[in-house]
């Protein structure tokens, strides 16, 4: 059978409002490749008096991947970055040893009807790589390959696929699809990493014959290709990659290899030892229960 389970997922309030979906970390699988967290939100008409900014928070042992497919979002974080995202970009920020950032609604949009949608990743670093200096890279929508096969449009955001390379640079083998599939007709997807996962944003799907729902992730037994068919015109993503080098421990924004690490990444939080996002005085208070050295 090509899938191999089924991740229900839960909503979320991020605050103002803002709902999302996860689905990774679960009970069932803590990651897929190294994609240790998945959220969808939207799409969604943002009411002219909402306020969905998310205000400076910190990250450790991990890179973020936002990927927008409507609106647009302003991010700022403490190396001194500003960058607008936009619907196509990849935005790739290396946490590492410590990383605050925000992300706010461009000032263009406030107060005046927009539609919100996207998905955020997280990627835990491999273990020698969790206290990498932070960065943060930007790859405009024109720079991702895209090509037209057997009725899909396939965007290669993150690594190989169809003879594409993305120019998103990882730590580790992975892959990160956007797939507009066309109704009737069928995708093979061979090839794929050792852990691969297929997630559908809008339309009908079937998975070698199986109905994959909206707001379901199917894990996928990759020891054999699939065939994705659009039973009406359709969306998915395709995420995976080498399997994570080790558990990780998660708490909050942080994500480590190390339990004491986050810990200290708490302390470090609650003390306000974090470096600053230029022009930001508001921060995310830590959560009231601290994880345990």
């Amino acid at each position: 059978m090509s899938i191999s389970n089924l991740l229900k997922g839960h909503e979320k309030d991020l605050g103002g409002g803002l709902m999302v979906r996860r689905y990774l970390p679960s009970a069932v699988k803590q990651a897929v490749g190294p994609f240790i967290f998945f959220d969808h939100f939207g799409p969604v008409d943002v009411p002219l008096d909402a306020n969905h900014d998310v205000r400076p928070h910190p990250h450790i042992g991990l890179a973020t991947v936002t990927y927008l497919f409507e609106g647009a979002m302003d991010h700022r974080d403490s190396i001194g970055t500003y960058q607008r995202i936009e619907p196509g970009a990849i935005n790739w920020m290396t946490a590492g040893s410590g990383i605050v950032h925000s992300e706010r609604t461009p000032q263009d949009l406030v107060g005046k009807p927009h539609r919100t949608h996207g998905l955020q990743l997280w990627a835990a670093l491999p273990a020698a790589h969790e206290e990498d200096a932070p960065g943060f890279c930007h790859t405009p929508a024109a720079a991702i390959p895209e090509l037209n096969v057997d009725g899909a449009k396939v965007r290669v955001l993150i690594g190989s696929a169809f003879g594409q390379t993305s120019p998103v640079q990882t730590y580790s083998q992975t892959l990160y699809l956007d797939v507009a599939l066309q109704a009737g007709h069928e995708l093979a997807l061979s090839g794929l990493p050792a852990e691969a996962a297929i997630y559908p944003i809008s339309g009908e799907l079937e998975v070698d014959g199986a109905a994959l729902a909206l707001h379901n992730m199917a894990l996928l037994n990759t020891d054999s290709p699939q065939r994705v068919k659009a039973n009406a015109e359709a969306r998915f993503v395709v995420i995976g990659g080498e399997p994570l080098d080790g558990h990780r421990f998660m708490y909050w924004n942080f994500v480590s290899s190390r339990k004491e690490r986050i810990a200290q990444a708490a302390d470090d939080w609650e003390a306000q030892r974090f470096p600053q996002v230029p022009g930001e005085t508001e921060w995310i208070p830590l959560p009231a229960k601290k994880p345990a050295a």
